[in-house]
């Protein structure tokens, strides 16, 4: 009888000790999952806008893209945001960085050609508000000289363009000048880059597919290689931001500014021939303070990237912007970093 009580007593502390353990596991475990979500939900400090062209949304959910495919499953998207129309390439990367559709900003179809006796948009960008609501810089890394005067040369914009007369400049090149850029804005001295640091937003552009497309065709070898050589492209961008230690505080935006032919039978374009071009296109984020596995149920325009973008980096200005966040893709409100530059609402 001896024997059993204090078998039974043993057993018992057991139990309790047992079930102390448990509770402290499931403790231990909430608190560890609750550290990883606030983490996870950090603000943005960087933004890296990705402007694709002449890639469909079925291409990224074929899993023909593994990087662009990994942030489309693991963060925010939707497939089905508008670019303006006709979605012309400078005119829609002028609405992106303005958030004004072509009659405010006055970039029109003869942008189409460029001219170097034009003089730069004179409709103030993203870049700009980023500096006025907050002193924030910007890097642009663009692969078409069209382009150019859309982005006028100030301090807090750094900016490359290489494209049509270079030749050797491909996906993978601009990868490589980013990585150079980085390096050398977040060592001594800036080797005479504008910036000295890594910049708030970072703006690359690919054209690649869509060149390819129209040239050999959108359902040809080559077509596909381009495709393939720029998500890798953006693959090494994503791994650079690892290297130098801000990947945890970066998030990625990618879009488009059209989505190729609007005809899929189209298999490749004469020079001088114009193609209806498809005006929708993804939008997908990635990366710090977006929500996971999320589907965007608002209706989402190329425009509302900017004004998405100020909001991630906790920035506000009231302008005349056709441009709404799209704030359903983010897991906390951002902390408000606005300056006192910023323009404030008048009542």
């Amino acid at each position: 009888m001896g024997a059993f009580r204090g078998t039974y007593w043993q057993q018992m502390m057991c139990n309790a000790t047992r079930r102390i353990l448990i509770v402290a596991g499931m403790a231990w475990f909430s608190l560890a999952g609750a550290m990883a979500s606030t983490a996870s939900a950090a603000q943005a400090d960087h933004i890296v806008l990705v402007v694709l062209e002449g890639i469909k949304s079925s291409t990224i959910q074929s899993g023909a893209t593994p990087t662009l495919t990994k942030f489309a499953r693991e963060g925010a998207v939707t497939w089905s945001a508008q670019s303006i129309t006709p979605p012309l390439a400078v005119s829609a990367m002028a609405s992106l960085l303005t958030g004004l559709p072509v009659d405010k900003h006055r970039v029109t179809a003869e942008w189409e050609t460029y001219d170097f006796a034009r003089s730069f948009m004179r409709s103030p960008t993203v870049f700009d508000y980023m500096d006025l609501a907050g002193g924030m810089d910007t890097g642009v890394f663009l692969m078409d000289e069209r382009f150019y005067q859309l982005v006028r040369p100030e301090i807090y914009v750094d900016s490359q363009v290489c494209g049509y007369t270079k030749p050797q400049c491909t996906p993978e090149t601009v990868a490589a000048y980013i990585q150079d850029f980085l390096q050398k804005v977040t060592s001594e001295g800036g080797y005479g880059f504008r910036l000295f640091g890594v910049p708030n937003l970072l703006l690359v552009h690919f054209p690649t597919a869509a060149r390819i497309g129209q040239k050999y065709g959108w359902d040809s070898p080559k077509y596909s290689a381009a495709v393939t050589s720029i998500d890798n492209a953006i693959d090494q961008i994503m791994k650079n931001y690892e290297e130098i230690g801000v990947l945890d505080r970066t998030m990625f935006i990618v879009t488009g500014l059209h989505s190729g032919p609007l005809n899929p039978l189209i298999k490749k374009v004469k020079k001088g021939e114009a193609v209806a071009l498809d005006p929708t296109v993804p939008l997908i984020a990635w990366g710090a303070n977006v929500k996971k596995h999320h589907t965007i149920s608002q209706q989402v325009t190329l425009l509302d990237a900017g004004a998405t973008m100020m909001y991630a980096l906790g920035l506000e200005t009231h302008t005349e912007w056709d441009s709404h966040a799209v704030k359903e893709i983010f897991q906390t409100i951002p902390e408000r970093r606005s300056t006192d530059n910023a323009l404030q609402e008048i009542y």
